[in-house]
């Protein structure tokens, strides 16, 4: 069973917390997380892509000759697809680019990222983000207690507005509570930091 150690904000080990093979020891599944992350980012892409076809190009109403007797090929428009200036054929129209993963896929993927961070040694686990107050600069120092300064993803459970407030003006660090976690964060973080409650519930959560 794996464990991890637990710190309180000055960097001492102040308890040991074990945690479910099947959610931080299990396989590493890479086409399950490259399918997680491949679906995350393209809900993100807009979609706001637009062509105007000959309906929509401005201008064109007149015929721009005669239909017989002139030698040319026939045309009734100056807006049409094959003529300079015209409108575009099948072009891009704004769509959702948006796709869902079923549900337990979503949680395998999860339980796959977590533990690659495990077995890179790249959770930490603290007792409580109690802090004094809601200044950047104070978080800024426990972070340096507790030797982070990369990339980090912080997961707490409950309303913590002291760490809401503290923390986002880092850039490089998010927070989100125990049941947001995503597969795309897991992975796009150098360091993932818990409380001992946010944790706890996610493991309980992802147990199958």
């Amino acid at each position: 069973m794996p464990k991890l150690e637990i710190r309180n904000l000055n960097n001492e080990v102040v308890g040991e917390l074990a945690l479910y093979d099947a959610v931080f020891a299990t396989r590493v599944n890479k086409s399950l997380l490259h399918a997680a992350v491949k679906q995350y980012l393209d809900g993100l892409h807009q979609g706001t892509h637009a062509t105007k076809n000959r309906s929509l190009v401005s201008g064109g109403g007149k015929k721009p000759w005669r239909q017989k007797g002139t030698g040319r090929a026939r045309a009734g428009s100056t807006r049409n697809p094959i003529w300079r200036h015209g409108g575009v054929a099948h072009g891009p129209q704004p769509r959702s680019y948006e796709w869902h993963l079923p549900k337990k896929m979503i949680q395998g993927a999860l339980r796959s990222a977590l533990t690659e961070k495990f077995n890179g040694n790249a959770i930490t686990v603290v007792e409580a983000f109690s802090l004094l107050n809601h200044k950047t600069k104070e978080f800024r120092s426990v972070l340096k207690k507790l030797d982070l300064r990369k990339k980090l993803l912080v997961v707490e459970s409950d309303e913590n507005e002291n760490l809401l407030k503290a923390s986002r003006n880092l850039p490089d660090v998010k927070l989100v509570k125990n049941f947001e976690v995503c597969v795309y964060d897991v992975l796009n973080s150098d360091r993932l930091i818990f409380s001992k409650t946010a944790i706890q519930k996610l493991q309980e959560a992802l147990n199958p």
